[in-house]
């Protein structure tokens, strides 16, 4: 049958593109992920950090009661859709902590005292992708659950300074603020109503609509038209009383003492409904406009709210993706190690099968080895395996062809530092790669 005859095996096939700001990790960028990843779990080590995980997928009423139904996230930002097997409402978790505190309420994690928990991976949320900034993007966290005193706010914050010098990062300031306890802020709340309500024509829309439901995010507006607005609004720390004013006091004294500056913002808010007392984000110049790399703070309140028993707690999260786009910005990545510590290469026939069986030694014994596979199943000549070789990073290459085979013998080839090349037998193969090792180390 012609082409013609077939129109629709003449039709080109559409290839199929991700969804738009869900990226592939390629590769070529696995190694700065994995780089991140170890710090992060050297991190929580140090301090005694357990990791946690929960499902990507949860009921909507989590994050509704947990974020707060009068927020950028719940009300326009969720991956939220009906379970079509029993039509239960589900979501894409667009943030750790409300999944966490689901978690430990279930799991009944706090019955035996306070717990200090981590989590890491996806998270989603429909915004415009941007710089850093991705519908689907990774978020490592720390909920430290079960602590009252302003000493876990030091420390979780003393955890994100150690981050950053350990991650090489420069120019990342802390900025602090107290949103005081729920009496303080309806005190304030009615303050602020009153003060917006004389300039309401000067409110966008979105500020508008936050007059009557939730002011206080009024304050975390980036509408530049309403910067002076906002600046000119009571300010929350003159509401707060006595025992608010001495936890924020004792959270400074303690950064203070361990050497970690921090500028106080009476307007930083954060986004989320949870949050109490200590609030606090770090922020950097390096990627423009949308500068916070992470943030968190105290949230007593929400465990109740999740359907727990009352218990303290507060955290801290952070954008994986932003804090790597960072590091690439401050020089800090490191580079890509190698593949492998040998390249097996071989002619094919006979010569493959001694090659596969050392390279299978060699990882026996421990060693990362690559066995030269040819693309099109046919031999391929010395010369260009040995620019595969090259390429791969490898600091031997294993060389086993028909004259070598003959004489039951290798040549063991140093492609980083001297160049050498000497016979070994086949049979001290590994051996002579582990002292090579170990002789390039000492």
């Amino acid at each position: 049958m012609t082409e013609q005859a077939n129109p629709a095996k003449a039709q080109k096939i559409q290839k199929i593109n991700g969804v738009r700001g869900m990226n592939d990790l390629l590769p070529a960028d696995a190694a700065q992920w994995t780089h991140l990843e170890h710090v992060l779990r050297d991190l929580t080590r140090a301090y005694g950090y357990e990791f946690l995980r929960t499902p990507i997928v949860e009921a909507t009423a989590v994050f509704q009661r947990g974020i707060g139904e009068v927020t950028d996230i719940v009300e326009k930002e969720m991956y939220s859709f009906e379970d079509r097997l029993n039509g239960e409402q589900l979501t894409l978790r667009p943030e750790g902590t409300a999944a966490v505190v689901r978690a430990v309420v279930e799991n009944n994690l706090l019955y035996e005292g306070p717990k200090r928990l981590w989590y890491t991976g996806p998270m989603f949320r429909h915004e415009r992708p941007q710089r850093g900034r991705y519908r689907q993007f990774h978020q490592f966290g720390i909920e430290a659950m079960g602590f009252a005193g302003p000493d876990i706010d030091a420390e979780i914050i003393l955890m994100g300074q150690r981050l950053w010098d350990e991650l090489g990062l420069k120019g990342v300031r802390l900025e602090i603020n107290s949103l005081g306890q729920a009496p303080e802020r309806a005190e304030h709340r009615a303050a602020l109503v009153t003060y917006f309500e004389k300039s309401k024509d000067q409110l966008d829309e979105d500020s508008q609509r936050r007059l009557l439901t939730n002011p206080l995010r009024i304050l975390d507006s980036k509408n530049p038209a309403m910067q002076e607005l906002i600046e000119g609004a009571p300010k929350l720390l003159d509401f707060l009383g006595e025992e608010s004013l001495k936890h924020f006091e004792a959270v400074q004294t303690l950064l203070k003492a361990n050497n970690i500056p921090c500028k106080i913002n009476p307007r930083l808010v954060r986004g989320l409904d949870y949050y109490n007392l200590t609030v606090f984000e770090w922020i950097t110049e390096e990627l423009g406009a949308q500068g916070t790399i992470a943030g968190g703070g105290r949230y007593d309140p929400l465990i109740e709210r999740m359907g727990g028993k009352a218990a303290p707690a507060c955290g801290w999260a952070m954008g994986m993706e932003r804090v790597l786009e960072l590091m690439k910005v401050s020089g800090s990545l490191p580079e890509a190690p190698a593949q492998c510590d040998a390249f097996v290469i071989h002619q094919g026939g006979e010569t493959l099968t001694s090659a596969m069986i050392i390279a299978e030694r060699l990882r026996n014994a421990g060693i990362d080895a690559i066995l030269f596979c040819p693309p099109d199943g046919q031999a391929a000549s010395f010369k260009s395996q040995m620019k595969k070789a090259d390429a791969s990073g490898a600091a031997y290459a294993v060389i086993i062809g028909p004259d070598e085979l003959a004489k039951n013998e290798a040549q063991l080839k140093d492609l980083r530092s001297t160049g050498e090349q000497k016979a070994v037998a086949l049979d001290s193969v590994v051996e002579a790669v582990i002292d090579a090792i170990v002789g390039a180390t000492e």
